[in-house]
């Protein structure tokens, strides 16, 4: 066997994710996929949360509104818990929809693995379409999971509005308004998911290719990758994330918009240019980094554990 050939096994039986024997692609295999997602989602939750409050409120606030009126406007008017409004839903929903992210990425390149056995790493356009899957997949959970959050954070009282979770959920069945968002969250799911694992999974790769095992990754490494991607996610996708807020707290009685993200795009672009897909952007980014680091750890630190 040659030094190449050594090496390319060494790096194989690293990349976990690929099965080397059939109990790589076992129902127990892809339960420890979903939790060690659902591990990942909920340390995504607590640590972006407040971040998150902020960006939807400034996505949905009149012009001239900046983070830092959004902030003192929450902590004066309805106390630092509100940067926690609106977190159960995705407390449960988002340990759920990361889980579904993470499983059908893991499945999706063990089958594209499968189909090329003599390959010990995936191509870039095969990490994209790995993730571009996940993301497809999970909008479809995601986009009625963000509708009720978006709805609960951007409530002011409950005076008229809903008392909770369950209640906003009512109300959106009442008016056929639950799965409002779908195409659009498709869209940046996908696109957005493909990118976010084509840059962690070709750091990761790299990392590899350099000798070192997936399993002896420093966390100092996972949690920058995680960074990294998680920025490069935003920075595809922000446009079409402001187009979906914007659907998700149109009227529910009588919405201007009609799930229509062409009309969302012209109705902004004529009222502020350009500067309107890119509300709330600075808190976003400032986000993107510890919780995507703290998702891409957990995850990592989950599948160790797990074996």
């Amino acid at each position: 066997m040659s030094d190449n050939d050594v090496t390319q096994l060494a790096t194989l039986e690293a990349m976990e994710e690929f099965p080397v024997s059939n109990e790589t692609s076992s129902p127990a295999r892809v339960a420890k996929d979903i939790l060690a997602g659902t591990t990942g989602g909920i340390a995504q939750v607590i640590v972006g949360q407040p971040f998150d409050t902020t960006k939807v409120r400034l996505q949905t606030a009149p012009r001239g509104t900046g983070v830092l009126d959004v902030v003192r406007s929450l902590v004066a008017k309805e106390g630092p818990r509100a940067f926690y409004k609106g977190t159960l839903t995705p407390l449960v929903g988002c340990g759920i929809c990361v889980s579904v992210q993470f499983g059908v990425n893991e499945s999706m390149k063990r089958l594209l693995h499968a189909r090329h056995p003599g390959r010990n790493t995936l191509s870039l356009p095969e990490f994209y379409l790995c993730g571009l899957t996940g993301g497809v997949t999970n909008a479809f959970l995601a986009s009625p999971i963000e509708h009720v959050r978006i709805r609960l954070q951007t409530q002011k009282s409950l005076t008229g509005g809903f008392t909770g979770p369950v209640d906003c959920i009512r109300q959106l069945l009442q008016h056929g308004a639950l799965m409002r968002g779908l195409p659009v969250m498709m869209l940046r799911a996908g696109h957005g998911l493909g990118c976010y694992f084509l840059v962690y999974e070709a750091m990761i790769a790299r990392e590899i290719r350099e000798g070192t095992q997936r399993v002896h990754i420093p966390a100092w490494k996972l949690c920058s990758f995680g960074a990294i991607a998680g920025t490069v996610l935003w920075i595809s996708i922000y446009p079409l994330d402001v187009i979906k807020s914007v659907i998700q707290t149109d009227s529910l009685r009588d919405p201007k918009y009609k799930n229509s993200m062409v009309r969302v795009a012209r109705t902004l672009y004529a009222r502020e240019g350009p500067r309107a897909f890119f509300k709330g952007f600075v808190p976003t980014i400032l986000r993107a980094s510890p919780v995507n680091a703290a998702t891409f750890l957990s995850f990592e630190c989950a599948m160790r554990l797990m074996g």
